[in-house]
């Protein structure tokens, strides 16, 4: 049996990037570009709604980040792997990148058929991030300020979402409030219960209560 092509969505500002991306990967029997867009709103919405196998983001964009792009989209579908496309070698970025759940951080200079390789492991379910590099990040997980904000990691929508979650809201309720299929919003709530180290919704409840608490206090 024929196995599937390697679904790829592209996001690049620039239009001739963007071409010369999708020239190169359609020389591929075993992938094809299923979309491609030059905005990052328009990925965040596209990408969860078509489903791709892996998503090749650039880093910066007009209007936000491909980080940003990224940590939506695994919120929205953790099934989808990506690949963060920089210019810049720059440790604060491959930090963002691994915590907003990127598999690989790869420099615009790589060649063609290391890119297209990438694709193919992170389809596989392999990382290519560096051992090292990983170790650099969990270390400064590690040693950060204890003082931080726990929210610091969430979107703003999981932020909306846990808001509402500490007003008592239901999913159902959540998702007609915002106007989001229930299950997105469960995908939401997985995530950002993930990101803050809870298991229950009814600590994430308590969470907000002590976070306004504190914020009071501070005032």
């Amino acid at each position: 049996m024929t196995k599937a092509p390697i679904r790829l969505f592209l996001l690049d500002d620039h239009e001739v990037v963007r071409r010369g991306l999708r020239d190169l990967f359609e020389q591929e029997d075993d992938i094809e570009v299923v979309g491609e867009s030059g905005l990052a709103v328009d990925a965040a919405d596209r990408i969860p709604a078509i489903k791709p196998d892996v998503a090749v983001l650039d880093a910066r964009l007009p209007d936000g980040s491909g980080i940003d792009v990224c940590r939506d989209v695994r919120s929205a579908d953790p099934e989808i792997a990506v690949i963060i496309l920089t210019s810049y070698d720059d440790d604060d970025a491959l930090f963002a990148a691994i915590m907003a759940g990127a598999a690989g951080y790869v420099l615009k200079q790589v060649r063609g058929t290391d890119l297209v390789d990438a694709v193919r492991r992170v389809a596989s379910g392999q990382s290519l991030l560096d051992p090292a590099v990983t170790q650099r990040v969990l270390t400064r997980i590690r040693e950060g300020r204890p003082a931080e904000d726990p929210l610091a990691t969430l979107t703003k929508q999981e932020r909306r979402i846990l808001t509402l979650i500490g007003e008592g809201l239901t999913n159902r309720q959540i998702a007609a409030e915002m106007f989001l299929a229930e299950k997105t919003v469960k995908n939401y709530v997985t995530q950002l219960l993930s990101k803050l180290g809870l298991e229950r919704r009814t600590q994430a409840a308590v969470l907000v209560t002590r976070q306004r608490t504190e914020g009071r206090r501070d005032h």
